[in-house]
């Protein structure tokens, strides 16, 4: 079960926000893709999970073309989308976020709900105390893992992110990236990172695509790539590599 794009490209009017994107995500692994303010990376995500439409090339799940399917039926094959900025319900209680997360299951697997509530719960134990509490009020951090429980309600086994630490305290990033590898652990699912805090990200990922103006230009290890000089450079502000 391996998500893939092939040649890749879409438009926002007349700008090319990606451009012959060739992506592959194997199962069991965490990708990051990094790059600047503007590299394409939040368009990249939204292509994969159906809020853009690409002009150019195919996204494929487990060797079926998702290109040009709706973006409530690519969470239907198994695709969870965390966006940016959480956009999470904020007028509705944290428990309403949760079952709206399983909205296209919710009248074959409504017993469960409960169930799933618990598992949630238990990866996230903060939102314990805040279940019948408007989701608005919650702190940020609070929120964003709220978001990410509202994807894992569906049982995605590709979960993309974008940009979870966000306007994050430190000791929360690091909850987060904990979390990322509990999800591909217990989960099994696959993992695309979207995140500017590079070196967070290339911490936790296993491969990593740098991107630039809509392009990838570098890909590998993430541990390669984050002694790469020119990652180092760019992305990380040291002028030497590090030993």
């Amino acid at each position: 079960m391996t998500l893939r794009t092939t040649n890749l490209t879409t438009y926002h009017g007349r700008v090319r926000g990606i451009d012959g994107i060739n992506l592959v995500v194997n199962p069991g692994e965490i990708i990051s893709i990094i790059g600047a303010n503007g590299a394409g990376k939040s368009t990249l995500l939204g292509t994969i999970s159906g809020i853009y439409k690409p002009t150019e090339g195919e996204v494929f799940y487990n060797d079926i073309s998702l290109t040009g399917v709706k973006s409530h039926k690519v969470v239907e094959q198994g695709i969870s989308l965390v966006p940016e900025g959480r956009q999470i319900f904020s007028n509705l209680t944290v428990k309403e976020n949760l079952v709206l997360g399983m909205y296209f299951k919710y009248r074959k697997e409504k017993q469960i709900i409960t169930t799933k509530i618990d598992r949630m719960i238990e990866m996230f134990p903060g939102l314990q105390k805040h279940m019948n509490s408007i989701a608005g009020t919650l702190s940020g951090g609070e929120q964003q893992m709220l978001a990410i429980a509202r994807a894992l309600m569906s049982d995605p086994k590709v979960i993309l992110l974008d940009e979870p630490s966000m306007g994050l305290a430190p000791l929360i990033v690091k909850e987060i990236l904990d979390i990322m590898k509990q999800i591909r652990d217990e989960f099994g699912a696959m993992v695309i990172l979207v995140e500017q805090n590079v070196k967070a990200a290339l911490s936790v990922a296993d491969r990593a695509y740098v991107m630039d103006r809509g392009k990838f230009f570098l890909e590998g290890r993430a541990n390669e790539l984050i002694q790469n000089p020119l990652v180092q450079s760019t992305y990380l502000g040291y002028t030497e590599k590090v030993i």
